[in-house]
């Protein structure tokens, strides 16, 4: 039985379904940093916490080499290891190239909405 995720950044999984995962636990500092970061970044996040749900743990130690290392981030089939926000925000424009597009349409910040209005009128 999978734990619920945690709804404090829950996106509209049918459109994203689920492409950028956030893997954290709660108390952690990096974890904290880089979410802030890419919430700046208006970067659409499915968070998973690694001490809620036994299969995000498993995951997350099946990447950093057996080590509940957090923050992880995957991104379609790359995984990132205490990445910073420029790393995750290159590693979109490699893997979602269509995703980077609708982020940086133009120069203003994004927000979650506009990214999803985005995604949804293309």
């Amino acid at each position: 039985m999978t734990a619920p995720q945690d709804p404090s950044n829950d996106i509209n999984n049918d459109v994203i379904g689920g492409i950028i995962e956030f893997y954290w636990r709660p108390g952690c500092p990096f974890c904290m940093r880089l979410e802030r970061g890419l919430k700046r970044a208006g970067i659409p996040l499915v968070k998973r916490n690694i001490w809620a749900e036994p299969e995000a743990a498993a995951f997350v130690r099946s990447v950093a080499g057996g080590n509940e290392t957090v923050p992880t981030v995957k991104i379609g089939s790359t995984s990132l290891v205490n990445p910073s926000v420029t790393k995750v925000t290159e590693t979109i424009a490699h893997e979602l190239p269509t995703l980077a597009d609708a982020m940086t349409e133009d120069a203003q910040p994004v927000t979650i909405g506009k990214l999803l209005k985005r995604l949804l009128a293309g």
